[in-house]
C-alpha cells in the first residue's frame, strides 16, 4: 500500500513559514510540519500547531544557522561570539568526533530542545533536524537517544532514489544516493534499537526550495508502495531572517495547494509520520 507524508520544515522560523505551512495544510495537502523550538517564530508557529489538530508536528532539531535554547555561554563549543550555532557545519563535525567537552554540550542543547519541544504540551509525531545534520553520526546517536527517551516514535532518514527523481527530470544528477543509502540503512538499524521508525525514501532532497507543482505532479504516478516523505519548505515569501538564498518558498506553498495535486491524491493514504508508519500507535494516541 502507498502511504505518503507531506512534511514542512521551518515551523516556528518565521511568519511566512508559519503562515505557509498552516494555509498548505488547510488549503492543500500538507500533513506534517517540524518546529523549530528557538527560532523568533516559535511562538507563532505554536498557536498554528494549536489550532491545527490534523497537523502532524515534530521536533526539526536545529544546531546550525539558528538559535541555541541553551545560553551560547553553556554550550561554546557549538555557537559563535554572535550567539548564533555555529555556521562551518564540517568543522563542528570535527569538533564533535574530537572533542569530549563539546559531545556533552551536544546532550544538553539535544535534551533543551526536546524539553521545549514537550513543554509545549504537544504530542511530538517525529524528529528531523535542519540541513539533516543528524547524519552526523554522534548527533544521529545523541538525537535517537533522546528522541527514544522522549517517546517520540519516528524520524526522518534522508535518502532519496535517484531512479525516482530522474523519472521525471533524467538530467538530474541526484543527491548522491549511492554514498547515502548505506548510511541510512545504518541509521535505520541504529533507529529501530531506540524504537524509531523511518519512512522508506525521502523525495524533494533534489529539489529542495524548489518542489514545483510540475516536479510533483510527475513524481507522483511513480511513488512506489510503502511511506514516502516528501519535503517541503512552503513560506508566503522569502526574504526573511533565516531564509535560504533562492529557495522559492512561495512555489512550493503554491505546489501544496494547486487543485491539480489535490485531485490527483485523492484516495491516497495520506498523514504524519506516526499515523502513516505506525498506525496503530496514532490511533492509540488519538
Amino acid at each position: 500500500m502507498k502511504r505518503l507524508i507531506f512534511n514542512a520544515d521551518d515551523l516556528g522560523l518565521a511568519t511566512q513559514t508559519n503562515e505557509g505551512i498552516e494555509r498548505a495544510h488547510r488549503d492543500g495537502v500538507l500533513t506534517s510540519a517540524s518546529l523549530m523550538v528557538g527560532e523568533a517564530g516559535f511562538e507563532e508557529g505554536l498557536r498554528v500547531a494549536r489550532v491545527n489538530p490534523g497537523l502532524a508536528v515534530g521536533l526539526h532539531l536545529t544546531l546550525t544557522d539558528g538559535v541555541p535554547v541553551l545560553p551560547a555561554a553553556r554550550i561554546p563549543a557549538l555557537t559563535q561570539k554572535n550567539g548564533r550555532f555555529r555556521d562551518d557545519m564540517a568543522g563542528m563535525g570535527l569538533t564533535l568526533a574530537l572533542s569530549a567537552t563539546a559531545r556533552a554540550e551536544l546532550a544538553a542543547e539535544v535534551a533543551a530542545q526536546m524539553e521545549r519541544f514537550t513543554a509545549t504540551g504537544l504530542t511530538c509525531d517525529h524528529v528531523n533536524a535542519h540541513k539533516h545534520y543528524h547524519l552526523h553520526p554522534v548527533i544521529a546517536a545523541v538525537l535517537m537517544r533522546v528522541a527514544s527517551a522522549a517517546g517520540v516514535p519516528c524520524i526522518r532518514l534522508p535518502w532519496e532514489p535517484g531512479p525516482l527523481v530522474r523519472a521525471v527530470e533524467p538530467a538530474s544528477p541526484g543527491t548522491g544516493e549511492w554514498a547515502l543509502k548505506p548510511w541510512c540503512a545504518l541509521l535505520r538499524r541504529r533507529a529501530a534499537r531506540w524504537n524509531l521508525a523511518a519512512p522508506d525514501r525521502v523525495v524533494g532532497l533534489a529539489w529542495s526550495g524548489h518542489f514545483t507543482v510540475e516536479r510533483l505532479l510527475g513524481i507522483l504516478p511513480h511513488l512506489p508502495d510503502g511511506v514516502t516523505e516528501l519535503y517541503f519548505h512552503p513560506a508566503t515569501s522569502g526574504g526573511f531572517p533565516g531564509a535560504a538564498e533562492g529557495y522559492d518558498y512561495a512555489g512550493e506553498l503554491s505546489a501544496l495547494t494547486d487543485a491539480r495535486v489535490v485531485a490527483a491524491l485523492e484516495g491516497v493514504e495520506r498523514g504524519g509520520y506516526t499515523a502513516m508508519l505506525l498506525p496503530k500507535a496514532a490511533g492509540r494516541l488519538r
